[in-house]
């Protein structure tokens, strides 16, 4: 009895055996059938958070050269806000990223994250200073006064001017002579000046922009002493023209000085050529650190399955 027990007690044990064994080879068997589908969802999360950066940075950079290239400042603001939006979904995406692959990602693929995020850094400070000076729109702002107020003003005083001389040209005093040059000589002095204001507006160099500075002084001085030898041989009160000369003058040299402080911010200038040279440098680094990262997640190798090849 107690054998036949024993082996009742065997045979039982032999077959709990057995049943875990299946057991555990069924559930490694699902393990390595399952195994490859994961890693596939795994790498194809990443390359697809990859590829949504890389389009939000080129959306960032083109939102941000149409921001500086906008001519009015709603346009700029709202290309701005545009640029912003998808700088804010570049750094999303990095940060996710970082998470995957701190939990699964090779060493090497971490590497070239960090990288990305060096350079990446380096573009959002390149493409906040572009955007705070490209929403001031400065060089805009002057070339408007140069070729609205200040033109008008200047066109008011010269047609004063052009008014003397007229009632100059059949006058017999001896002094006519004298009010018909200094008349026609602030009058070509004048809009001398305002020939030199937009290429100061366009120029980006501080000591060109010293220069032509100089040059609408020295013309200004000129058209000081005219305007005070006119009003001297026509006597006070003797021409309202004089004084509309004189008061518009006075008008055009205020909008004179406010176009050069605009001009001398020179934002849109600025802008522009950073824009077009550091920034566009940045930007192929940071989409070659994305490309170069999307193809070593590419490349990892995958339970049973084989990496394509890449083409050379």
């Amino acid at each position: 009895m107690k054998t036949r027990a024993f082996l009742n007690d065997f045979i039982l044990m032999a077959a709990g055996a057995g049943i875990m064994l299946a057991i555990t080879l069924v559930v490694l068997y699902l393990s390595e059938e399952q195994n490859p589908a994961a890693q596939l969802a795994f790498k194809a999360k990443r390359v697809e958070l990859v590829e949504q950066m890389r389009l939000a940075l080129a959306s960032a950079s083109e939102a941000e050269k149409s921001a500086v290239m906008a001519t009015t400042d709603q346009d700029s603001q709202s290309f701005a806000d545009q640029s912003r939006t998808q700088v804010a979904a570049v750094q999303q995406g990095r940060k996710e990223l970082e998470e995957l692959l701190r939990t699964g990602g090779t060493k090497s693929e971490q590497d070239l994250l960090a990288q990305f995020t060096q350079t990446f850094a380096e573009f959002q400070r390149m493409n906040k200073d572009l955007l705070d000076m490209a929403v001031q729109n400065t060089n805009i702002k002057a070339y408007g006064l140069a070729f609205g107020p200040a033109a008008e003003v200047l066109n008011e005083m010269d047609a004063a001017l052009s008014r003397i001389v007229a009632q100059n040209v059949s006058s017999t005093s001896p002094d006519a002579r004298q009010v018909t040059r200094l008349a026609d000589d602030a009058r070509i002095r004048a809009l001398r000046i305002q020939t030199l204001l937009a290429p100061h507006i366009a120029e980006e160099s501080d000591q060109k922009m010293d220069e032509l500075e100089a040059l609408m002084t020295k013309e200004d001085l000129e058209v000081h002493k005219d305007l005070d030898g006119l009003a001297a041989l026509l006597k006070p009160g003797g021409s309202p023209d004089m004084e509309i000369a004189s008061s518009r003058h006075t008008k055009f040299s205020e909008i004179k000085t406010q176009i050069i402080k605009l001009s001398r911010e020179n934002t849109n200038v600025r802008s522009l050529a950073i824009s077009l040279t550091e920034k566009r440098k940045v930007v192929v680094m940071c989409q070659d650190g994305l490309a170069a990262l999307e193809q070593a997640i590419q490349q990892e190798p995958t339970v049973g399955h084989k990496t394509p090849a890449l083409p050379r």
